[in-house]
């Protein structure tokens, strides 16, 4: 069999391949538990000075958590229901403290788990075939993998519309968001990654690959972002939306409106807690999170909708955003206790 991830040394790059590209390189408990121990090997290897972590195939760099396993451990009871989220927020933990430049090549799609592959490193380099997004809401999920607090840290209220709308960004957005730290043409990579198996320092050698991307959008919309989704729940942020005139605002409302209401008030929730948390922190609220999500509905519910049945219709309960209550996202975030993430 290929293995789903590959790993290499180059010159003095240890080089990571996420490698299931027939899924757009969608993360799995495997591949998780075959990633740990070499970055463990590579922070002590003294022959190794940084790491670059891609995509295999031209369309993903990775799309995110393999859905349709977790929907099938949460079904059937199973403890890799939760367990995949464990592991998973360790290995973004493990991405966030490393001791040496970890590279992200953001070269396709780049959602959800994926994002936690990239997102903690040092630096970040998107491209023309960049797509960020972190659509968790739209299948009854949460905007995990350190989510809490990256995003919240966004300008403005980016993180905010990201995680209620599912909006996605092209390459050239990313970096306007300060998403990605770099922005590079597909075809330098190549030249950049022979660049960093040379070693030596590895901003000076980013900053020379580094080109101003075009087509930029996000600055444009940053006042109406800033404005209409500032609220500190969703439904004064809907009302916000309907009461603004513009186009731009009723296709955010829709989109808004799609969204499991559930998922959407643990996700501003987490907007609005995450920017005074620390990441340990953060990572531990979102295992509190997702722990409950699993035992509800609404994530099956999405799953059927947008993987199983294909039908883009789900049928959400509660239904709307007016009977989401307080007290049943406070008892969402409550402590675990024993069963607290641990480092």
């Amino acid at each position: 069999m290929t293995s789903e991830v590959t790993f290499e040394t180059r010159g003095k790059s240890g080089v990571l391949t996420l490698n299931r590209p027939e899924a757009l390189n969608a993360l799995t408990l495997n591949m998780v538990r075959l990633i740990k121990p070499v970055l463990a090997h590579w922070a002590q290897d003294d022959g190794i000075e940084n790491i670059t972590i891609e995509g295999a195939g031209e369309k993903g760099f990775c799309a995110g958590g393999d859905i349709r396993a977790l929907h099938d451990w949460g079904r059937s009871g199973a403890p890799e229901a939760t367990g995949f989220y464990r592991e998973e927020y360790q290995l973004n933990h493990m991405i966030k403290h490393f001791p040496k430049p970890y590279i992200a090549l953001l070269d396709g799609i780049t959602m959800g788990g994926g994002v936690g592959m990239s997102v903690h490193g040092r630096y970040r380099v998107a491209t023309p075939r960049t797509l960020f997004a972190m659509p968790e809401s739209g299948i009854g999920l949460l905007p995990d993998v350190g989510g809490t607090y990256f995003l919240p840290r966004l300008a403005g209220e980016i993180g905010a519309w990201l995680v209620l709308t599912g909006a996605r960004l092209k390459g050239g957005d990313a970096f306007a968001a300060g998403v990605a730290t770099h922005f590079m043409a597909s075809q330098d990579l190549q030249n950049l990654k022979a660049d960093l198996a040379k070693g030596g320092d590895v901003k000076a050698i980013l900053d020379a690959h580094h080109q101003a991307p075009d087509g930029v959008t996000l600055p444009d919309q940053q006042g109406d972002i800033d404005r209409l989704f500032q609220g500190q729940s969703v439904l004064e942020i809907l009302a916000a939306l309907d009461a603004d005139a513009s186009e731009w605002a009723a296709k955010q409302a829709k989109a808004v409106r799609s969204k499991s209401p559930t998922s959407a008030a643990v996700a501003l929730r987490q907007m609005r807690d995450g920017i005074g948390a620390e990441f340990d922190e953060c990572l531990r609220i979102e295992m509190r999170a997702v722990t409950r999500i699993m035992g509800l509905g609404d994530f099956y519910e999405g799953v059927r909708a947008t993987i199983i049945e294909k039908d883009g219709a789900p049928v959400w309960s509660p239904a709307t955003h007016e009977a989401v209550t307080k007290q049943q996202i406070d008892e969402i975030f409550a402590p675990l206790g024993d069963a607290e993430l641990q480092f």
